[in-house]
């Protein structure tokens, strides 16, 4: 991402408050009980305000959260303290950063695509680690935001890219959430070698 798109995010951040909320998907995979997930080092890329990094680090994991915008991770921070939760912000571009290999126990990534990220962020797992991703398919053009083919997952697209892990969880289609309906993939998958 370029300076313009850290000033596009920061002005989206500074003018609504952002979900606070944990992702459905991400509360899914948790409530639902997959698989055993122990808290250790959880990695919350794209993370905007902390919802996901929030939930993560009430769990007991020892969060790093990843944005571009420091607003967003300004209005995370605070949210944080206000609830006596440590996590490690980091402002980055996601585009020009590099990633701990074999450090983390979670990967979590929601509403974020960036194909190329997608080797270090296996990379970043430890083997037994796990990855939790849901984002937006290239349907949602045809009803709403996003609508730039290169942030949507094509079918089966997430699918194919953990083919080299134990899928534990996978679906894809239509979601509703809140009332709301998109086109949406998941993947809860484990890291085994």
């Amino acid at each position: 991402m370029s300076q313009d798109d850290r000033i596009r995010w920061d002005r989206q951040h500074g003018e609504t408050h952002g979900r606070d909320q944990p992702a459905p998907f991400l509360r899914q995979v948790f409530d639902n009980q997959y698989a055993d997930i122990t808290a250790g080092r959880a990695l919350d890329i794209a993370c905007g305000t902390g919802r996901n990094a929030l939930f993560l680090a009430e769990k007991g994991f020892k969060v790093t959260a990843i944005d571009i915008s420091s607003v967003a991770l300004a209005r995370a921070e605070k949210r944080a303290l206000e609830k006596s939760l440590a996590i490690l912000w980091r402002q980055a571009d996601l585009e020009n950063y590099t990633l701990e290999m074999a450090f983390y126990d979670l990967v979590v990534n929601f509403d974020y695509l960036q194909r190329p990220l997608l080797t270090a962020m296996k990379a970043a797992l430890k083997i037994g680690g796990f990855i939790i991703f849901d984002t937006y398919l290239v349907d949602q053009q045809a009803i709403g935001h996003p609508k730039n083919p290169d942030y949507l997952l094509r079918h089966n697209e997430l699918l194919d890219s953990f083919r080299d892990f134990r899928v534990l969880y996978y679906r894809e289609g239509t979601i509703i959430s809140n009332g709301e309906r998109s086109f949406r993939a998941g993947i809860f998958a484990q890291k085994v070698r």
